[in-house]
């Protein structure tokens, strides 16, 4: 199995476009492609799983211990003819300035997969060679591999470009050089790009990009340069996790208003004895049948708040569950809608999209960005997902913002960010549990393992 890690020296340099544009090529030529994406991302996984119909694992060398960032890579790229791990910022940046936890740098170290560096050459020329010198050389253990020059202008500027790698790292190859090209913009939005499942890459944008990959990227090059470094290959051992006997039912909200969840807490809570099953708020009445627990992801609640809350059906069924002990999860835009609602930009109360109203908050959208960046969670109390001292890791990223929560609301978390304390989060009602903290259960295995277990529990007493 080939692999690779496409990189850059910093973000919007173009490396997403690229990146599924070479996993789209490599498809059609009859190729089964594992997609990856370094870092915490939920869309970037989206346009993956789009161009090679396989689910896209995130890997993080923070948020999870690298032996499971090492057993989740051998596990998805099992059978696969070649491995492609979409980076994330620049090659080397992750949680701090003085070590490479979280970096793009650490995954590469991690899986054994050579460097691919995306960069965007506009307003650059000989100076390209110096800025590729510094990343090969910064750090002995990341193979840099070659280069893959995006925005170049023309013949002229493509030839200054090459000839200054030849001169400067000879041994570093250049697989290709991408013209300018507005067409190959993914469109975008607050939070990033559009996902995937609201399908903005339509099939003449495929054929397009495809095109351009083929006529100005030397894929033969580029497949002969994917070759593993030295470092043992992981084994594609199972990811760990306990499995009891016997499935038990999960209900996962999966549609265009939810669809930020990690690929790897479904394989867990799979491996902990769950059968996953899929539900829409947005078009489903009521939640699916015999379920005995319910886990509602994030994505873009607001972006889709008419069509939720004229969902009165699924509200209804939600709220029965929630009040009737069932173990319900939710994370960030899945908080959201167990509010009282979304306001619109007014905040006035006449524009408020009701939701399910499990917490009695509003929410509304602000126009710069509320959080962003790693926290870790230390469990103050027995929750659904584990016992009080309970240690997990993951992420939060929103642009919205929610009323004060009332104290007789109880927080089950304590929140950090590095040495930083937050406060207190993690809001319980009944089996419920709600924050805006998306937890990665690769970070502790045993979440998945307590959240089933607690289904399993309620459904042997709704059985009895």
């Amino acid at each position: 199995m080939k692999s690779i890690v496409i990189a850059a020296p910093h973000s919007g340099s173009g490396k997403t476009t690229i990146t599924v544009g070479i996993m789209e090529c490599f498809r059609r030529r009859g190729l089964t492609v594992a997609p990856f994406k370094v870092g915490p991302d939920f869309i970037d996984p989206g346009y993956h799983r789009l161009v090679t119909g396989l689910p896209s694992a995130n890997l993080d060398g923070w948020i999870c211990p690298p032996e499971f960032v090492r057993a989740s890579f051998a596990h998805h790229a099992l059978n696969a003819d070649m491995a492609i791990i979409e980076g994330v910022m620049g090659l080397f940046d992750g949680f701090g300035g003085t070590a490479d936890e979280g970096s793009t740098a650490q995954v590469a170290r991690l899986t054994g997969a050579p460097v691919v560096l995306v960069v965007d050459a506009r307003g650059l020329a000989r100076s390209a060679a110096a800025i590729l010198k510094g990343f090969a050389e910064f750090d002995p253990s990341v193979r840099v591999a070659g280069v893959i020059f995006n925005n170049v202008a023309g013949d002229s500027h493509e030839r200054i470009l090459r000839e200054a790698v030849a001169q400067a790292l000879p041994e570093l190859k250049v697989f290709g050089c991408i013209p300018r090209d507005d067409g190959l913009h993914i469109p975008a939005r607050h939070l990033g790009l559009f996902t995937a499942e609201e399908h903005p890459l339509s099939d003449k944008f495929l054929d397009h990009l495809v095109e351009v990959i083929r006529d100005r990227v030397d894929l033969g090059l580029l497949w002969g340069a994917a070759n593993p470094l030295d470092a043992p290959v992981p084994r594609a051992e199972p990811i760990p996790c306990r499995t009891p006997a016997g499935p038990v039912r999960l209900a996962v909200a999966r549609d265009e208003a939810f669809c930020f969840v990690y690929e790897d807490n479904l394989c867990l809570l799979r491996r902990a004895g769950a059968e996953i099953v899929t539900f829409s708020p947005l078009r489903d009445e009521r939640l699916p049948d015999n379920v005995a627990g319910v886990y509602l992801p994030g994505g873009y609640p607001e972006v889709f708040a008419d069509a939720l809350a004229a969902n009165a059906g699924m509200k209804e069924s939600l709220a029965r569950a929630v009040n009737g002990g069932m173990p319900v999860y939710a994370e960030c835009g899945g908080f959201i809608y167990l509010t009282r609602g979304v306001v619109d930009g007014a905040g006035t109360p006449e524009s408020l999209h009701e939701f399910v109203g499990i917490f009695p908050v509003t929410t509304r959208m602000l126009p710069r960005r509320k959080a962003l960046g790693y926290r870790e969670v230390e469990l103050a109390a027995d929750t659904i997902i584990g016992p009080a001292g309970t240690l997990a890791r993951g992420h939060e990223f929103h642009y919205s913002e929610m009323e004060e929560m009332p104290a007789d609301v109880e927080r089950a978390y304590r929140v950090r960010r590095g040495p930083v304390d937050l406060g207190m989060e993690g809001y319980r009602y009944r089996n419920c549990l709600a924050s805006y903290v998306h937890l990665h259960f690769g970070s502790n295995p045993e979440l998945a393992a307590s959240f089933v277990a607690r289904c399993r529990s309620y459904a042997t007493r709704s059985s009895a």
